[in-house]
């Protein structure tokens, strides 16, 4: 497995300080961030998920807790929408270039409005997807915010 990836390559481009951890990726895993916080034996709310959504039909990032699941209608509020669904996996691999499971919000091929959930802010490190299944990078929520351009905000049921 490389480490290197479009997400490690942005994050060492923007001068953030950041560790990559690997770990065995369960195809199989009813929940990947579960899996992968058990794995990296993490407590759940450090490791965070890469979502793809649509508000009132325009693609968005979500970045939350593996623990924990987004509201549709506090995801709508946060870009001033009024509806949000899930998007398709086909339709968010072929935006962000990265497969279900590896999907990382940084380096995606276009660019989106990214929202991260205001909770995970209170932790001094979080780990987020590096851009490929059993990939993560280790980073203080407040780089990874101001890497990504995100707004924080409640997004969480």
């Amino acid at each position: 497995m490389s480490k290197t990836t479009r997400a490690t390559q942005v994050l060492a481009k923007s001068g953030v300080q950041f560790t990559v951890h690997t770990y065995d990726y369960d195809p199989n895993a009813e929940r990947v961030g579960l899996q992968a916080a058990e794995a990296l034996g993490e407590e759940p709310h450090r490791v965070l998920k890469t979502l793809m959504a649509e508000v009132d039909g325009k693609p968005v990032c979500v970045v939350v807790p593996s623990d924990r699941e987004v509201s549709m209608k506090k995801l709508a509020a946060a870009f001033g929408g009024k509806s949000a669904n899930m998007m398709k996996p086909a339709d968010a691999e072929r935006l962000t270039g990265y497969h279900v499971g590896g999907i990382s919000p940084f380096g995606q091929k276009k660019l989106v409005p990214t929202a991260f959930e205001e909770a995970a802010l209170a932790e001094p490190l979080v780990y987020m997807n590096g851009g490929q299944r059993g990939l993560q990078v280790r980073l203080a929520p407040a780089d990874a915010l101001k890497a990504l351009n995100a707004k924080a905000a409640s997004l969480i049921a």
